[in-house]
């Protein structure tokens, strides 16, 4: 890749080479009955691999996809400017060249000749218009542009893109920003065709992609088939027939029909397994560092969480949670307990942050800090955590509402909901309620990645209405620093602020534990745990 001036940004991810290489949701419907030819035969004969997923919460946009139910599909059929590897490094895919001026506030972009699977070209129009069209209409990751020039919620076009010719446009940023590049292989930079935004929805349910796969069948709840695409022409090159993504009821359905040989790839093992999977598959089986975090968060619109109550009141649950006992009992231990909102496996990650002590288990100061919120304004009602059942999570809801109980002698429980889709609905609507199950799969391989979206004022993934000045200050400072240490100190800085608030409570760093069957080879788990597809070869 050609970045003369941000090969010092983009460097510290050769590190994840070393660091992913140790050791999601999941979603809804059934489909063990459609999954049942262990050759994934169908009507057009493929000899398809098949994948476990979920139903997509929306129709298949690219920027308006930030659920992984969306997002393992859309990474399959669209390709964007770069696309990281296994290892989490980013290397061009439609794009020749991406070049900075001295500052880093402009980025001059080359396109190789390359097609949407129509025959249609994929320009730089294709790219400048699905990005404008993002903010404009306030897709849920349109807060991904933020720090290109001009942008603003619902900004009809940013002033800060700029079309040159066919395969020449430039990006022109507010600040300098020397890692801005490594954002450019998440999905949400895909381009699109010119006749997409006649109707946006109907486009979603039947798109025209331009990565290694295009559609072939959506069955609503049950599954989507996607096949090869002819015109795609790039580095992830297809090495099978076609993809099945089978959308199960529950990780236990999909671990049986994994062992009976109806499943090829499974990137969820279930708590039930978790003892029993490595024998069960034996060199079949893949457990690795992932970036990505589990855990729940809480709305600031919730009764007696906002204010000085409410920041006493979400110390004291996260004293009184013992993260490491619950990875011990239900995940065999393969669940690192977090001490940060961000990830182990990501390069300037720090397990010793000021303020982080509201990470320990403390029982005894959960209740003198829950008291101390009684006295402003006594506690009543419940304490609930909002969690989709089709995802693995019952079990830990428990056991942390189960420690809520003893420690703080209130009620706590967890309200489940049937499928992902559902559950995801009424926090995007903002009528859940409650707390709720909050997880995080990395975009990029950056510690912004796991700050800015989720928790900075008005971000696309801000599901928490949290707002500190301090801390989107301190993300602005860490975005445009003058190299990648002082910015990890920055975004650092920025968290311990954050641990003075906590608008969320991390339970535990991500492990990827999966599997797949005797019927397929190259099977390879990327980075932040999501599978390679592409590379996966049936036998």
């Amino acid at each position: 890749m050609n970045f003369r001036k941000t090969g010092a940004a983009l460097a510290a991810t050769a590190t994840l080479l070393s660091l992913a290489a140790c050791g999601s949701d999941t979603g809804s419907g059934s489909g063990s009955d459609s999954a049942s030819n262990a050759d994934g035969g169908t009507a057009g004969g493929g000899n398809y691999v098949i994948g476990n997923g979920t139903e997509p919460q929306n129709p298949l946009v690219p920027a308006n996809t930030n659920e992984r139910g969306g997002g393992k599909i859309i990474e399959s059929l669209f390709a964007g400017l770069a696309y990281y590897d296994a290892d989490g490094e980013l290397h061009n895919e439609i794009a020749e060249s991406i070049e900075p001026n001295e500052d880093n506030t402009v980025f001059t972009v080359k396109l190789r000749d390359t097609k949407f699977s129509d025959g249609s070209p994929v320009t730089s129009s294709s790219f400048v218009d699905a990005w404008n069209y993002a903010v404009a209409n306030d897709m849920n990751t349109a807060f991904f542009f933020e720090p290109i020039k001009g942008y603003e919620p619902g900004a009809e076009s940013m002033e800060g893109l700029e079309v040159i010719d066919d395969h020449t446009f430039t990006i022109t940023l507010s600040q300098p920003q020397a890692d801005f590049p490594m954002r450019l292989g998440y999905s949400t930079f895909s381009p699109l065709p010119d006749y997409a935004y006649d109707d946006i929805d109907a486009y979603g349910g039947e798109p025209v992609s331009n990565g290694p796969y295009k559609l072939a069948d959506w069955v609503h709840n049950q599954e989507i088939t996607l096949v090869p695409n002819p015109e795609y022409d790039g580095p992830r090159e297809v090495h099978n027939d076609g993809l099945k993504i089978v959308f199960y009821a529950n990780d236990d359905a999909a671990y049986a029909d994994l062992l009976a040989g109806n499943l090829d790839v499974l990137d969820t093992i279930p708590d039930s397994a978790l003892a029993v999977f490595q024998d069960d598959l034996g060199d079949r089986a893949v457990t690795k560092a992932a970036a990505g975090f589990d855990g729940f968060a809480i709305p600031y619109s919730l009764e007696h969480f906002s204010g000085e109550e409410g920041t006493l009141r979400r110390h004291a649950i996260s004293h009184a949670v013992d993260r490491k006992a619950i990875s011990d009992s239900i995940f065999q231990g393969m669940r690192e307990p977090a001490v940060d909102f961000t990830s182990s496996v990501l390069p300037g990650y720090s397990a010793d942050i000021e303020n982080n002590d509201v990470f320990e288990y403390d029982p005894e100061k959960a209740k003198e800090l829950w008291a101390q919120a009684d006295e402003i304004s006594p506690w009543d009602g419940e304490f609930i955590i909002g969690y989709n059942t089709d995802g693995g999570h019952q079990a830990w809801v428990e056991a942390a509402t189960n420690q809520l109980r003893n420690n703080l002698g209130i009620k706590a429980e967890g309200n489940p909901y049937p499928d992902f889709k559902s559950f995801r609905d009424e926090i995007t609507n903002e009528t859940i309620g409650t707390a709720f199950r909050a997880g995080w799969k990395a975009d990029y391989p950056s510690l912004d990645n796991f700050l800015s979206p989720l928790y900075a004022s008005g971000a696309s993934a801000n599901d928490t209405g949290y707002h500190n000045p301090e801390f989107d200050a301190l993300l602005k400072k860490a975005a445009s620093a003058s190299s990648q240490e002082e910015s990890f100190k920055l975004y650092n800085q920025a968290q311990s602020v954050m641990m003075k608030d906590m608008p969320a409570i991390p339970m535990w760093y991500n492990s990827l534990a999966g599997g797949y069957s005797e019927a397929v080879d190259n099977v390879v788990f990327s980075w932040n745990g999501t599978p390679l597809y592409y590379a996966v070869s049936k036998k």
